[in-house]
């Protein structure tokens, strides 16, 4: 019986945007399980807190039956030895995402060989996008609606003020 393919999407998802979500589908449609993993880091002053945004995560993915949602702090390689997953999959937008998440991911092997990491690259139409884009759009009042899920549009502004 062969094993269950289990991967683990890490991010601070401050918010999530289209491009998460599409990161978030695809890895979806290629493991048995995902684990989308929001990063509480107390050196950061995200906008949502956590069980917020791991909120608006499950709203958009619940149509996606093998997706979980969770927090996390400390090691991620630790993680997914927890959670029994073998890959971490990070999305790429750009270049300059990629020497970061080299890094990162030959630490990660190096802390547990048996954790691979996957890059998926993000699709054309939002290798942009980021969720301080979304943020700052938002801020000025600007039209977020190609940025972000249309469920949680209205979270975003309401909590921005706008």
């Amino acid at each position: 019986m062969p094993t269950e393919k289990i991967a683990v999407i890490p991010g601070s998802f401050d918010p999530v945007t289209n491009g998460h979500l599409d990161i978030i589908e695809r890895t979806a449609s290629l493991f048995d399980k995902v684990y989308v993993c929001v990063l509480r880091n107390g050196a950061k002053k995200p906008l949502f807190t956590t069980e917020e945004r791991m909120e608006l995560i499950r709203r958009v993915t619940g149509r996606l039956p093998n997706v979980s949602v969770e927090s996390f702090d400390g090691l991620l390689v630790n993680y997914a030895r927890d959670k029994g997953a073998g890959f971490i999959v990070k999305g790429l937008r750009a270049v300059s995402d990629f020497e970061y998440e080299f890094q990162m991911a030959l630490t990660n092997k190096s802390l547990n060989p048996e954790v691979e990491t996957f890059f998926i690259t993000t699709s054309r139409s939002y290798s942009y996008l980021s969720s301080s884009i979304v943020k700052e759009v938002a801020r000025y009042g600007g039209d977020i609606s190609d940025f972000v899920p249309a469920e949680i549009e209205n979270d975003i502004i309401e909590k921005i003020g706008g």
